[in-house]
């Protein structure tokens, strides 16, 4: 696999502790963007990002339409949105229907991220109460790049890990406190 150029992380239920605890554990210097779609069930993510900037080692900010995509900052997908990359390694958000019965979807996001970046892609599916991200990650993992799942016995909520193991398999498979430092480990020289 090519040293990843981006990262991108899909959760729902439960999805908002384990980002901290991904978040909080990446290095400082990690240059990768990353990119991060959770069903807050909210009109809007300043709180999300409010959140998981206390936690974070790297800046946190929503994602904007036609802003690109940035290294070293968490970007989160806005609150009914779909988040998009474009080849030119910048945003769209769409207000298309729902996905998997949600928007923004984390199917959506991988799908599109996976078109950019190929095989110099990290896809993490964390904990979550439905199957969003699974068919995403298995079109991520098609185009090369490389999948993370929390452990499903680990999980708060183990519906969405399980569905992405069982849809599009993982090249890791681990326990939330092993993310940060497997990525930090695939992303950093």
């Amino acid at each position: 696999m090519t040293r990843p150029a981006a990262i991108v992380l899909g959760c729902s239920a439960g999805g908002p502790e384990a980002l901290k605890t991904v978040l909080g554990g990446l290095d400082p210097r990690l240059p990768q963007v990353v990119l991060v779609c959770c069903h807050t069930g909210s009109e809007t993510v300043e709180l999300l990002c409010e959140l998981l900037a206390r936690a974070s080692s790297l800046p946190v900010i929503e994602a904007a339409e036609r802003e690109p995509a940035r290294g070293g900052v968490v970007q989160v997908a806005p609150a009914g949105y779909h988040l998009l990359v474009e080849r030119d390694l910048h945003f769209t958000l769409s207000t298309d229907p729902r996905v998997n019965l949600v928007r923004p979807s984390i199917d959506v996001l991988f799908a599109s991220a996976a078109a950019a970046w190929r095989d110099a892609l990290v896809g993490v599916v964390l904990s979550g109460a439905n199957a969003d991200g699974a068919g995403g990650l298995r079109e991520l993992r098609r185009l090369g790049g490389c999948a993370i799942v929390q452990s499903p016995d680990g999980a708060l909520a183990s519906a969405m890990p399980q569905a992405a193991i069982d849809r599009a398999g993982a090249d890791h498979c681990v326990s939330l406190d092993a993310i940060a430092p497997l990525l930090n480990r695939l992303c950093l020289p």
